[in-house]
């Protein structure tokens, strides 16, 4: 959903039944918005949100992984590497307008920002949450390599491999700590934060603003794009190998929440498809 307020250009991910969870559609409607934020001349910031309880809780597991069969996501097997690729390259190209906009992105962070949502927060030029807020890539532990590869270009090597070594997901107040976002304040705040500092970007004229975001971004292009194919490439392979099959047919045995759970918990053996045993 895109509006304009005054200098400042608002989208907002618009699907609070699902936490904002990203369908076949999301992806392409927040490049449009940014399009038409990027083309509108009266516009010299954006600001990205949630609706509802959370900005993004990932991609629709619902439609991809708790569904029977084939789909968008997870094909018959033998797969077809190329057919996902391009499917997740558009999808990664579409949060990466964010990124490639003339006009510089706030991304506002409430309840999750998390998975494939956590790729969209990051590809934001200045991403703010609450304290409480949680971010993180959970399925780094199966089933899903983060495409924009955003991690480890706002983290570094180290810290990037110890959110993905893991999976988990930490509050807006460690995020800030660590370096991934740019701060984070307590709940009540964020409304105010992120407006304050969208009032005083807007006061700067649109072709400063573009040149200044211009400059530090070609800094990162360098290599981002080798970055992303490679990384859009092991995204396809994590949901189609052993591992990836075996959490499909778990989610569609017990549902993608318990299956979900069982991943994040370390509490299930996706190589072997069972619990794991208790020791001892």
């Amino acid at each position: 959903m895109y509006e304009r307020d005054g200098r400042i250009g608002r989208i907002t991910l618009n699907r609070p039944e699902v936490m904002n969870a990203i369908d076949g559609d999301l992806p392409q409607e927040l490049a449009e918005a940014v399009m038409r934020a990027d083309r509108d001349r009266e516009v010299h910031v954006m600001v990205l949100s949630g609706a509802g309880k959370a900005f993004c809780a990932g991609y629709d597991l619902g439609e991809y992984a708790e569904s029977a069969g084939p789909n968008a996501g997870v094909q018959e097997m033998p797969w077809d590497p190329m057919q996902d690729y391009q499917f997740m390259w558009a999808n990664t190209q579409a949060f990466m307008s964010l990124f490639r906009a003339m006009k510089p992105v706030i991304c506002k962070v409430h309840g999750f920002a998390v998975a494939g949502g956590s790729d969209i927060a990051l590809c934001a030029d200045l991403t703010i949450m609450s304290d409480e807020a949680r971010i993180g890539y959970m399925p780094a532990r199966v089933w899903g390599c983060p495409t924009t590869a955003m991690w480890v270009y706002r983290l570094g090597p180290e810290k990037a491999k110890r959110m993905m070594f893991t999976g988990d997901k930490i509050t807006g107040r460690e995020a800030a700590e660590m370096g991934l976002v740019l701060k984070s304040v307590p709940e009540d705040q964020l409304d105010a934060e992120v407006e304050g500092l969208a009032a005083r970007m807007a006061s700067v004229p649109i072709n400063q603003l573009a040149m200044q975001k211009m400059v530090i971004n070609q800094a990162m292009e360098a290599t981002i794009n080798q970055t992303q194919r490679l990384a859009t490439v092991f995204d396809g392979i994590t949901r189609h190998s052993p591992e990836g099959l075996n959490f499909k047919a778990r989610a569609e045995e017990i549902g993608w929440k318990e299956a979900v759970r069982e991943r994040d918990t370390g509490s299930f053996d996706w190589t072997g498809n069972r619990p794991f045993e208790p020791e001892g």
